[in-house]
């Protein structure tokens, strides 16, 4: 009877896991560039040993779930913003913060700082090939307040960058070959481990579309479904943990002596 506990225990623990993405992965729907994340279990040995109280890995491993990320582009979506980008193929922007570490992001909703960098909206500034991109002399943030002066910003479709038509620099494009080797560490910024095969993409292979964005690609459709299907199953774990303790309970009254 302990043995079913543990069982129905140990099956709700995932569906859990599985709940808390999907939240995640909702309040992100409307994130540009988030990728989802799923969940697997990933070893049934380790589960099976834990059951047993086997000491060794399994122990680490508890509970037996791996988590991966969707890396599917999502819809692209027209917005007229000179500063909103997307990489049509399945490149990442690179972005720097203050403290000089390297980000990739699929996020391409950027804006400019007061000294005239192209940052993203948490202040990461985006890179180009000779370092961040900034349209320098030709932005003064007072003059352009004062005399009513528009910057005029176009990047073509190999990601050079042009601010009142002078070339200010190219935007740095990382490919990466094995996407599931990177990490996330925020709703659209990823960190990459050293096996994750960066490289950086020439002009040439780069293509860059201005005044899009890319949406999040979850099916907020499908997460609600996952999510109702998946609270009814915690629940019936729930009513089998709560039957086994009844009669757990009614066994040892029974077993008493007076």
């Amino acid at each position: 009877m302990i043995k079913e506990l543990y069982t129905a225990a140990m099956g709700m623990i995932p569906q859990q896991t599985r709940l808390e993405v999907i939240a995640n992965n909702m309040a992100n729907s409307n994130t540009s560039g988030f990728k989802r994340d799923n969940v697997f279990e990933r070893n049934i040995i380790d589960a099976k040993a834990n059951l047993w109280n086997t000491p060794g890995d399994a122990e680490n491993d508890d509970p037996p779930m791996g988590k991966y990320i969707d890396f599917r582009n999502g819809s692209f979506q027209e917005t007229g913003n000179s500063l909103d980008l997307v990489v049509q193929d399945n490149g990442f922007f690179n972005l720097q913060d203050e403290e000089g570490k390297e980000f990739l992001s699929r996020n391409g909703h950027f804006k400019l700082s007061t000294d005239g960098k192209i940052i993203a909206k948490d202040g990461k500034m985006l890179m180009g090939i000779d370092g961040p991109i900034s349209v320098g002399q030709q932005f003064n943030s007072e003059n352009t307040k004062e005399d009513n002066k528009v910057m005029d910003i176009k990047i073509n479709d190999q990601g050079e960058v042009f601010a009142n038509s002078q070339h200010v620099g190219s935007l740095l494009i990382s490919k990466v070959e094995n996407p599931q080797q990177m990490e996330k560490v925020s709703g659209e910024c990823f960190v990459a481990r050293e096996n994750a095969g960066v490289t950086y993409s020439s002009n040439e292979n780069v293509s860059v579309k201005q005044g899009w964005l890319e949406g999040s690609n979850v099916d907020i459709i499908k997460e609600m479904v996952d999510m109702i299907e998946l609270q009814r199953m915690f629940e019936a774990g729930s009513k089998v943990i709560h039957t086994n303790d009844s009669t757990l309970d009614n066994s040892i009254k029974l077993g008493k002596y007076y």
